[in-house]
This record gives structure tokens, sequence and C-alpha cells, in this order.
């Protein structure tokens, strides 16, 4: 329960493009890893671990970004087709991957491709996010839809509820980044007031 609270609070201040996102997303994971190693979901202990390692690396992105900007905020776009492509790929790679060494000892997961998939989505989304790419909304939206079955069927009814709200604020969080991004991708004409 606090883990999932500690993540609503990441998410909340990831819509607000805020520094603080990255310290509640770490925190976040170190608790929620004793939820998943108490149910076996291998994956899921995977997934906070890569949550806290991305956490560093997007604190340290996000830092670098603002000194970038004029008004010091957290800039965000969308991606290029290019690193699209690279995202989507490398989401399926890592998926067959992560779920055949799953497959290969199934003592680290009951569900190994469900395990993979939420795994391996969870890095592409916090990859994305800490790039500034509106996709990063996208993905969480595809790590739900396997994440929020699987922790109901795990017992993990809180996390599932938890997970639930989380799709309701990535819409929001989705919508208000899309606009940042059409905003700041229109030019100011010269001599005109901003």
């Amino acid at each position: 329960m606090i883990g999932n609270t500690v993540g609503l609070i990441a998410l909340a201040l990831g819509w607000r493009r805020s520094l603080w996102t990255w310290p509640a997303q770490f925190l976040s994971g170190a608790v929620l890893i004793a939820a998943n190693i108490s149910v076996q979901q291998a994956g899921g202990v995977g997934k906070q671990l890569v949550v806290m390692a991305v956490a560093v690396w997007g604190w340290r992105a996000w830092t670098r970004g603002r000194r970038d900007t004029e008004d010091g905020s957290v800039a965000v776009r969308f991606a290029t087709w290019r690193e699209r492509a690279y995202l989507v790929g490398g989401a399926a790679v890592g998926t067959l991957a992560v779920g055949g060494l799953f497959t290969a000892y199934p003592s680290l997961s009951w569900s190994p491709w469900a395990d993979a998939y939420i795994f391996v989505g969870t890095l592409a989304a916090m990859y994305a996010q800490a790039r500034g790419m509106v996709e990063f909304w996208f993905a969480w939206l595809l790590v739900d839809l396997v994440g929020v079955p699987l922790n109901f069927h795990s017992g993990l009814a809180f996390s599932g509820l938890v997970y639930i709200v989380y799709g309701a604020l990535v819409l929001w969080g989705m919508r208000d980044w899309w606009l940042r991004s059409r905003a700041a991708a229109r030019p100011v004409l010269e001599g005109a007031t901003a």
C-alpha cells in the first residue's frame, strides 16, 4: 500500500514535470520489491529494480534538461519515428529475451510472458519519460493492460486498484504533455508578444 501510494505521488509529480518524480519513483520501487518477492513475481521485482536504476538516470537527465530550457522547465516532445521504432523494436526483442529466460527458469515467475512484458514495458516507459517523450504515457497504458489483471490474479488487489487509478492519471498526464509539446512546437513570430 505504501509503495503504490508513493508511486501515485511519483506519477502526479511526473505529470507536473517535477524533478521530485524521480526520488519518489525510486522510493516506490524499493518498497514494492518486498511485495513482489512475496508473490513470486520475478518480473515485478526486476521491474522495480529497473524503476530504481532509471529513476537515478532520469533525475540526472531532467536536471541537465532543465538547464537547457529558458524557463528551467522540463521540455516535452513527441518521439521521432526512428525513436518510436527503436522503442517498439527494443520492447519486442526485450520481451522475447526476458520471457525466454523466465520460461527456462520457471522458479523465477509463475507467469513468465506477462512478467516479461511488464518488466520490458516499464523500462521502455521510463526511458521515454527520462527523454521527455510524450509516448511514455502510451507505454504505461500498455503495461497497465497486463499489470492490472496480473496483480488481481496474484492476490495484490490493492496494487490492481492503484493501477486502475494510474490509468486515469496517465490519461490526464498524456493530455497535458501532448498539449505542452504542441505549444512548444509552435513558432513565435518575430516582434509578436508571447
